[in-house]
């Protein structure tokens, strides 16, 4: 068997495609995370594995647990809970709950998202989970399962605490759930403004600088304190494409919203999602042994979308790497190779590459062909063409 690796430029594959490099973009921030989640697309990646304080940010666990419970009908949208002397105690942003209320699901939702409430959180943890510290064990379990690997959780609201830590990227990952997994409740963080019973109508708005600017933006929250900084996981959706974007260690309020909206504005208009392969296109041929046929077409099975930086204009190349030659029999659509498409400054992308055509295992007269050109090439050393 031969390990074969060869370098093929997809011009010679399909029609010559201009691809460009990498738009630079240097943030401000301390950590970030940009991600296009159409096309699965990591566009920044900075200090975004680090463990990090991540304030009102991690309330985004609690609304998933909180949804998850509502996806499992363990509570519903009218469930009240009670409040708890310690959650009217919480110092900070706050619904102003006291005893005697009992909001409901609803409202805590709202209460968390828009007023980012530290007393809903604890309202939520102790009416999921009994406590505040048993609530934080289950985060912290379903962290895990979520692959979330740089998150540990001490409590509900994103209280400053040194086990309050939470990285970009698991934010990011946070973020993506959220979206996709939980669209019913999605909108409320698009929500502007929400007044609790008339209470402190200093907190009735979100914080989220970029909602009502018009470029798309409709999630997810904002967190801040001391250690932390300033700090926003955000979401925005233009035509056909959604960016999910992460930041945190910003001086103050100004510098978090320009630097958002700076990011909204580079994600969306340095990249663009083009075809660089339709389904189908035969990438290479290679050999086969024993088989009636004694080649294959190597062929990408589905269309290859791709967003690439659209300002540089060149040639993409692409590396097929596969073991020929391939023993017969071969099942049409059978995994043989694989097409590595590297972008600066991207992640590379994987495609497998299968075969376009079934080839049975030859009979009596192909075997003997093959066996004689073996028996040439050991004798000779070369193989003779005997097909």
């Amino acid at each position: 068997m031969i390990a074969l690796a060869r370098l093929l430029s997809l011009a010679t594959v399909m029609a010559m495609l201009a691809l460009p490099a990498r738009a630079a973009f240097d943030t401000r921030a301390g950590a970030a995370w940009v991600y296009d989640l159409t096309t699965g697309t990591v566009l920044m990646s900075k200090e975004a594995d680090v463990p990090l304080p991540p304030a009102s940010m991690s309330k985004l666990m609690t609304l998933n647990m909180l949804f998850e419970a509502l996806r499992d009908g363990r509570v519903t949208m009218e469930t009240r809970f009670a409040v708890s002397s310690k959650a009217r105690a919480m110092g900070g942003s706050s619904m102003f709950l006291n005893e005697n209320d009992r909001p409901t699901v609803e409202q805590l939702v709202q209460g968390i998202i828009v007023q980012s409430g530290n007393d809903a959180c604890v309202v939520v943890a102790e009416g999921l989970a009994g406590s505040e510290d048993a609530f934080a064990r289950l985060m912290n379990q379903r962290a895990e399962d979520l692959g979330m690997d740089n998150s540990t959780f001490a409590n509900a609201s994103g209280w400053p605490n040194p086990n309050q830590r939470m990285s970009m990227h698991d934010l990011g990952i946070l973020a993506v759930r959220l979206i996709e997994g939980f669209p019913e409740y999605y909108g409320y963080f698009a929500q502007k403004s929400f007044e609790f019973d008339g209470r402190v109508p200093t907190n009735h708005n979100n914080r989220n600088p970029l909602l009502g600017l018009g470029i798309g933006a409709d999630g997810l929250k904002t967190g801040h304190t001391q250690e932390a900084g300033y700090g926003l996981v955000g979401s925005a959706s233009q035509g056909t494409r959604r960016i999910v974007f992460v930041i945190s260690g910003l001086p103050n309020e100004t510098a978090r919203a320009e630097e958002a909206e700076r990011i909204v504005s580079w994600a969306f208009r340095q990249f663009v999602e083009k075809t660089v392969v339709k389904e189908g296109t035969r990438i290479t041929t290679a050999d086969v042994w024993m088989g009636e046929h004694r080649t294959v077409d190597l062929v990408v099975p589905e269309q290859i979308s791709l967003l690439l930086p659209a300002l540089q204009q060149e040639a993409i190349t692409a590396q097929v790497t596969y073991t020929t030659p391939f023993e017969a029999p071969i099942a049409e659509g059978q995994e043989l190779g694989e097409l590595v498409i590297p972008l600066d400054g991207l992640p590379e992308t994987r495609v497998p590459l299968v075969a376009a055509r079934a080839v049975p295992k030859g009979g009596f007269v192909p075997r003997l062909k093959t066996a004689a050109g073996v028996l040439m090439r050991d004798w000779v050393g070369e193989t003779p063409d005997l097909w």
